[in-house]
């Protein structure tokens, strides 16, 4: 009797360990705002840093479209994830998630129209009659912000431009430009900025027409289930990280950040209340 409860003992120690091997796994996201391999490039080193600092294994989990990351936190699928503003926002009405940490940059974040040099344009006012393309229809500088801002100023995209499509990233709707496949579009001004910087942008076929106002944005946000003390030490893991730091600052460069900052639900109550106004929430 004594040798079979020290091995019923052996298998709940085993099994204990096994568990606790689970659950050491930060399962992490991002909303498919760029290339696949763009995504995965740009979160390694965040991920090899978030190991260190958690001590714990942290896995990229790649989602087809936005509402696969919104499912995949509301399901505890994933326990965190990089989300844009209108995606947050989606997210707190399927559930309870927290956001953490943001860029500095994204407290002040804006979009870019951009239009084909072959359209003519010089303002948005220039592209009646004329196709124009969004991102993701759950982005927040690709689509809701931007739409928000032209209704404001009596542009209603439907009914203003010859057709409107969607192509479905940031990056895409530069390409489409620039072949010509619309005349103009918008996306998230880090990346415009981003892919001109690294002269991916041919200039002579695509041009910026304006800069919408600021808004906020993007933010890291973890399931609300997760643990408190998981929650605190992966927001100190990011307010750690240093610009000063060279191995720090090659992180935050990838990230496009000079920092990262604590945010909070109500920063996003702006964008909530512009989805309400464009009829994007159900």
């Amino acid at each position: 009797m004594k040798a079979v409860k020290l091995t019923l003992a052996g298998i709940m120690l085993a099994a204990a360990a096994f568990a606790a091997a689970e659950e050491a796994v930060l399962k992490v996201s991002a909303i498919p705002d760029e290339a696949p391999t763009e995504l995965q490039r740009k979160f390694a080193p965040l991920g090899q840093y978030l190991e260190k600092e958690l001590g714990m294994k942290v896995q990229f989990v790649p989602v087809t479209d936005y509402a696969a990351v919104v499912t995949a936190l509301d399901s505890d699928k994933i326990d965190m994830a990089w989300l844009g503003g209108f995606t947050f926002v989606q997210a707190s009405q399927h559930g309870k998630v927290v956001p953490l940490v943001q860029r500095e940059e994204d407290s002040k974040f804006t979009a870019k129209f951009i239009a084909s040099t072959a359209s003519g344009a010089k303002t948005l006012k220039d592209l009646k009659g004329k196709s124009f393309a969004f991102g993701s229809a759950s982005s927040t500088s690709g689509h809701l912000m931007p739409r928000y801002f032209m209704q404001k100023d009596g542009i209603k995209p439907e009914t203003f431009f010859k057709n409107v499509a969607y192509s479905g990233a940031h990056d895409a709707t530069v390409a489409w430009v620039a072949s010509g496949k619309v005349d103009a579009g918008v996306l998230n001004a880090s990346v415009w900025d981003k892919l001109v910087e690294s002269g991916k942008v041919d200039m002579s076929k695509v041009k910026l027409l304006s800069t919408s106002p600021t808004f906020y944005d993007y933010n890291w946000t973890v399931r609300g289930s997760m643990d408190k003390k998981l929650q605190q030490k992966i927001t100190a893991a990011f307010l750690k990280l240093d610009a000063k730091n060279p191995e720090q600052k090659a992180i935050l460069d990838l990230q496009r950040a000079s920092k990262f900052i604590p945010t909070k639900a109500d920063n996003y109550k702006g964008i909530e209340a512009a989805a309400e106004a464009a009829g994007l929430l159900k």
